[in-house]
C-alpha cells in the first residue's frame, strides 16, 4: 500500500499558494472574438463587487461607443488618463502611477493585449497589470483568445489574419480566475448586423472575412479548451495544496507504465489510442528500482526506444526512482490526479508471481478510484538462432562470485569448528549467517542465495547431529535448520537490496558531483571557446562518447569545438546537424529523421530558443543514449546552453555599452563641432565680408581690427582642429613620444609665448627654481599640455586674475603646477573632467570649448610616463592642475646618495 505519511500537502504547491497570497488577484474575462461582451461582463462583475463594499476604480475601459457599456460606467471612480505626445499627436494611456498611489482594492483594466504608446513606462499593458498585481491590487481585465502567443499561428491558420498584439501564455497561467464570455456564432453575427460591434460598413466586411460561422466556431473551441486546461491545472494545484489523494475525475488523465519487456511498445500505442478516445492528456513512465541496475544493455536500449516512441506520439515521458514499481506508480498517479493507468499483463509463472509479486495485481489492490487497464500487448519477438540462449547464458554467467562464495563458506566452516573446539559456542549458525551477509553484500542476490543454501547444508552436515550426514535426528534441529535457511535467504535478499541501493546512491552522488563541478567550471569561464571546450570534454568523459558542438555563424551551422578535437563531420552528419538546427528537434543516428548519419544531433536550447547543436557518437551498436544517459545528457546540455547564452548576453551587453558610448561621443562631437566651428567661422565670415563690402569707407584702425579678428578666430579654429587630430592620434594609439633630455624652463617659456594672446588679460606668475633638473620628455607634446592648461585657466579665470606656474623637485620626480583664481572644480568632478567631451559644471555661463583639452593633456602626459591630476586651491578660490614627471633613473640614483 502507499504510505499514508506521503499524503501531505506538496511543499511546492504551498509555496506557490503563499506567493499568490502576497500578490493581487487576477481575473481574466476571455472571449473567442470581439463583440461577445467581455467588457460588459467585467463591468457587471465589478458592480457586484462594489455593492459588497469593495473599493473599485476604473483604470481604463474602452466602450467603443456602445451605449449599454457606457451606462455601466456610472458610479465608478475613473482615473484620468495620462497624455503621451507622439509624432505631433497626443495619445492617452492608463495612469499607472496614479493607480498605485490611490491603491484601490480592485482596478478594471480593459484590453490586456494593448500596446502602450512609445515613452510609456512599459511597452505593453500586461506588464502594467503585473506591476499592479505585485503591489497587492486585484485586477479585472479582458482579452480575446487570438491574442495568446502560443495560439497565434493556429488563429492565423484559421482566420488567415495574423494578430500582431499578443500576450505571453504566462500571464494566463498566473490568472487566479478565467471567465469565458461565450456567445454562439449566430448571436454574434446578429450583433454585428445590428451595429453593436462595428460600424455598418466595417461590420459587413468583418462578416464576410473574419466573422464567418466556421471561424467563430473554431475560435470558440480554442477559448473553451484553453479555459478547461487552466481549470484542470488549478484543480491539481488545489489537490496538492490540501493533500487530497484523489483522483477527482473532473477530467481524464492517462498514465502508461512500461519496462524492458518487448510488449512495452504495444502498450504505449494502446495508451495513445485510449488517450485519443478520451481526449485526455497522457504520460509514459518507467520506474527505476534496484533491479534496474542489473538490466542488460539490450533491455536498457529497449526502454530507451520505448520512451522515444512515446515522445514521438506526443506523450510526456518520465523516469521515476522508487523502492517498488507499484507504490511509485500509485504515488505519481495520485499526485498528478491520474484516472486511467495502463499496464502490461504479467507473463510470470504462478509460483514466480507468488514469490516476486505482480505489478498489475499490486496496482489493482492499491488502485482505489483509479481505473487499471491491464493489456496483453504481445509483440512478435524474433526467434534467436540455435545456441544463442545457451551462449548468452554461458557468456552472461560469471563463476567468480560463486567460487568466492564457496571460499567464504569454507572460512565460516573453519571459524565455526575453531569456535566450537575452543570456546564451546553452541550457536554456530550466526557464523554462517555472517558469511551469507558478506556474500550478498559483495556479490549480489544470486551468490547470496547460493551461499544461503550451501551454508545451510554445511551447518546441517558438520554441526547438527548426527554429524557428517544430511540426516537430522532431533526435531529441534529440524526447526533450527529450517529457520536458519529462511533467515539466511531473507538476510541475503535484504543485503543484496541494500547493496543495490547503495550502488545506485553512489552512482547518483557521482553524477551529482560531476554536474556540480561542471556548473562550477562553467561559472568560471568568460569566453565562448572555454565554455565549448569544457562542455565537449564533460559530455565525452561522463557519457563515454565522441562530441562535436556546432553554433550558427554567418547564417549557417558550423563546428566550433569537439572531443577528440580532430574529429570531423561528413556530409550526412552535416545534413542532420543542419536539420536539427532548423527544426529544433533531434536528428541522425537513432532518431526518426536522417537515421543514416553516424552521429545523433540534439538541439542546445534555452528559454529564448535554440542556440546551437551537439552531436554525439560511439563505436557501440544500437541507440547511443539510454533513459539514464539521456537525462544526464539533457542536464549537461541545459547547463551548457545557459553558459553559452550567458556569454552571448555579456557580448551583447558589451556591444550595447560600446554603441551607447559611441553614440554619446558622436553626439558630443557633433555638439562641439556645431558650436566651436560655427562660432569662429561666423566671426571670420563677418569680418571678411565687412572688409570686402565696405573697404573704401573704412579707416585704417577699423581694417586692422577686422583683420585681427580674422586672425584670432582662425587661430582659435586651428586650435580646435589640432585638438581633434590629437585626440584621434591618442585613440588610435599613434602617439609615440620622441623623448629626450630637455630643460623645463625652456618648454614653459615656449608655451607662455605661444599662449600670449590667450593670457593677455591675466597676470602671469612663474616660480621656477634655478636648479630644476632636466626631464626626459617630448618637448612638442609637453608644450601642448602646458598650452592646453593655460588655455583652460584663461577661460575660467576672471579678467586681471593671477595664473601661477610653479615647479619643485623631489627625490624621484619633478612636480609642475598651474594655479588659477577661477571658481574651482566641483569635488565630484575632479576625475571626470579628464574624460572626452566632459566639462565641469560652472553655472549658467560656460566659456566656449570642446571638452577635449584636458583629455589630451592626460593622454600626452601618461604617454611620456607621468601623471596629471586636478584639485582645488586651499588658500583661495581656484583650480590647481599638478603634473608629476619622474626623474631619469641615473639622476634619481645620484640624488639618493648621501
Amino acid at each position: 500500500m502507499v504510505d499514508d505519511t506521503d499524503r501531505r500537502p506538496s511543499p511546492d504547491a504551498l509555496l506557490e499558494a503563499a506567493e499568490r497570497e502576497l500578490r493581487g488577484k487576477l481575473r481574466i474575462f476571455l472571449g473567442a472574438a470581439p463583440g461577445v461582451g467581455k467588457t460588459f461582463e467585467m463591468l457587471l462583475s465589478a458592480r457586484a463587487r462594489k455593492a459588497e463594499g469593495v473599493d473599485v476604480i476604473i483604470g481604463v475601459v474602452e466602450t467603443h461607443g456602445r451605449a449599454e457599456t457606457e451606462a455601466l460606467l456610472q458610479g465608478f471612480e475613473i482615473v484620468p488618463r495620462v497624455e503621451v505626445p507622439y509624432h505631433g499627436r497626443t495619445l492617452t494611456e492608463m495612469d499607472l502611477d496614479a493607480i498605485l498611489a490611490r491603491r484601490p482594492d480592485l482596478v478594471l483594466v480593459d484590453e490586456l493585449a494593448h500596446t502602450n504608446a512609445p515613452g510609456s513606462r512599459h511597452p505593453k499593458r500586461y506588464i502594467d497589470i503585473e506591476e499592479l498585481l505585485a503591489a497587492g491590487i486585484d485586477v479585472y481585465t479582458t482579452v480575446n483568445i487570438q491574442h495568446l502567443e502560443s495560439l497565434n499561428d493556429i488563429v492565423a491558420q484559421i482566420t488567415r489574419i495574423r494578430v500582431r498584439e499578443t500576450v505571453p501564455d504566462s500571464i494566463i497561467d498566473r490568472a487566479d480566475d478565467i471567465e469565458v464570455v461565450d456567445l454562439t456564432p449566430g448571436d454574434l453575427i446578429e450583433r454585428l448586423k445590428q451595429g453593436k460591434v462595428y460600424m455598418p460598413q466595417t461590420a459587413r466586411a468583418a462578416i464576410e472575412n473574419y466573422f464567418t460561422p466556421g471561424n467563430l466556431t473554431a475560435l470558440r473551441e480554442l477559448s473553451l479548451r484553453c479555459t478547461a486546461q487552466r481549470v484542470d491545472e488549478q484543480l491539481v494545484s488545489h489537490m496538492r495544496e490540501n493533500a487530497i489523494p484523489g483522483p477527482w475525475a473532473a477530467g481524464d488523465r492517462v498514465l502508461v507504465c512500461v519496462d524492458e519487456a518487448p510488449r512495452s511498445a504495444a502498450i504505449v500505442r494502446y495508451g495513445r489510442r485510449l488517450a485519443e478516445r478520451l481526449r485526455a492528456p497522457w504520460s509514459v513512465v518507467t520506474v527505476e528500482t534496484t533491479r534496474t541496475a542489473r538490466l542488460s544493455e539490450a533491455d536498457r536500449d529497449r526502454i530507451a526506444n520505448t520512451m522515444r516512441l512515446a515522445e514521438s506520439l506526443g506523450a510526456e515521458t518520465m523516469t521515476l526512482p522508487g523502492r517498488t514499481v507499484a507504490e511509485e506508480i500509485m504515488r505519481h498517479a495520485r499526485e498528478k490526479n491520474v484516472t486511467q493507468i495502463v499496464v502490461g499483463r504479467s507473463d510470470k509463472a504462478r509460483w514466480r508471481e507468488w514469490l516476486e509479486g505482480s505489478v498489475a495485481n499490486d496496482l489493482i489492490r492499491m488502485a482505489g478510484d483509479v481505473s487499471i487497464n491491464v493489456v496483453s500487448g504481445r509483440e512478435p519477438v524474433p526467434k534467436p538462432p540455435r545456441g544463442a540462449v545457451e551462449d548468452a547464458t554461458v557468456n552472461g554467467l560469471s563463476l567468480r562470485p560463486y567460487l568466492a562464495s564457496l571460499a567464504i563458506i569454507a572460512g565460516a566452516l573453519a571459524l565455526g569448528e575453531a569456535l566450537q573446539q575452543t570456546l564451546d559456542v553452541s550457536n554456530i549458525g550466526v557464523v554462517f549467517l555472517m558469511g551469507v551477509l558478506i556474500s550478498a553484500l559483495r556479490f549480489g542476490l544470486g551468490p547470496g542465495i547460493f551461499t544461503s543454501v550451501i551454508s545451510a547444508l554445511a551447518f546441517n552436515f558438520f554441526f547438527l547431529p548426527p554429524l557428517y550426514t544430511f540426516t537430522i535426528g532431533d526435531p529441534e534441529s529440524i526447526v533450527t535448520f529450517i529457520f536458519f535457511l529462511i533467515v539466511s535467504v531473507v538476510a541475503s535478499d535484504l543485503t543484496s537490496r541494500v547493496r543495490a541501493q547503495a550502488m545506485a546512491a553512489r552512482q547518483r552522488a557521482r553524477m551529482t558531483e560531476n554536474l556540480y563541478m561542471f556548473s562550477k567550471k562553467l561559472a568560471g569561464t568568460a569566453t565562448l571557446d572555454d565554455v565549448l571546450w569544457a562542455t565537449a570534454f564533460q559530455i565525452a568523459s561522463m557519457l563515454k562518447v565522441r562530441v562535436v558542438l556546432l553554433l550558427p555563424e554567418q547564417g549557417r551551422i558550423t563546428v566550433k569545438a569537439g572531443y577528440p578535437p580532430e574529429d570531423t563531420l561528413d556530409e550526412a552528419d552535416l545534413a542532420a546537424a543542419k536539420w536539427t538546427w532548423e527544426n529544433d528537434r533531434p536528428a541522425g543516428r537513432g532518431a526518426d529523421t536522417l537515421p543514416g548519419a553516424r552521429r545523433l544531433f540534439l538541439p542546445l536550447r534555452t528559454a529564448r530558443g535554440a542556440i546551437g547543436v551537439v552531436g554525439i557518437d560511439d563505436d557501440r551498436q544500437g541507440p547511443i543514449l539510454t533513459p539514464e544517459s539521456r537525462r544526464l545528457m539533457d542536464a549537461l546540455t541545459d547547463q551548457a546552453a545557459l553558459a553559452i547564452e550567458r556569454v552571448h548576453l555579456v557580448e551583447d551587453l558589451d556591444n550595447a555599452r560600446l554603441a551607447v558610448e559611441a553614440d554619446r561621443l558622436r553626439q558630443a562631437l557633433l555638439t562641439s563641432i556645431s558650436h566651436d566651428l560655427k562660432t569662429p567661422l561666423a566671426a571670420i565670415m563677418g569680418a571678411a565680408g565687412t572688409l570686402k563690402e565696405f573697404a573704401p569707407a573704412l579707416d585704417k584702425p577699423t581694417k586692422e581690427d577686422l583683420l585681427g579678428t580674422v586672425l584670432d578666430e582662425a587661430e582659435r579654429l586651428n586650435r580646435f582642429i589640432a585638438n581633434l587630430l590629437d585626440m584621434t592620434r591618442l585613440e588610435s594609439g599613434a602617439i609615440a613620444p620622441n623623448c629626450g633630455m630637455h630643460d623645463l624652463n625652456e618648454i614653459i617659456g615656449s608655451a607662455l609665448s605661444r599662449a600670449k594672446k590667450i593670457l593677455a588679460g591675466h597676470q602671469i606668475e612663474v616660480d621656477l627654481p634655478a636648479n630644476l633638473p632636466m626631464l626626459r620628455v617630448d618637448p612638442v607634446l609637453f608644450e601642448q599640455v602646458l598650452f592646453n592648461l593655460f588655455d583652460n585657466a584663461a577661460k575660467y579665470s576672471p579678467a586681471n586674475s593671477r595664473i601661477r606656474v610653479q615647479a619643485f623637485a623631489g627625490e624621484r620626480a619633478v612636480t609642475l603646477q598651474v594655479l588659477d583664481e577661477g571658481p574651482g572644480i566641483p569635488p565630484d568632478e575632479l576625475e571626470d573632467i579628464f574624460g572626452k567631451f566632459t566639462r565641469a559644471r560652472k553655472g549658467d555661463s560656460v566659456p566656449a570649448g570642446t571638452g577635449l583639452g584636458l583629455a589630451i593633456c592626460r593622454g600626452f602626459v601618461e604617454a611620456m610616463g607621468g601623471t596629471i591630476t586636478a584639485g582645488n586651491r586651499t588658500d583661495r578660490k581656484g583650480a590647481i592642475f599638478t603634473i608629476r614627471m619622474r626623474l631619469p633613473s641615473a639622476q634619481a640614483a645620484s640624488r639618493d646618495l648621501p
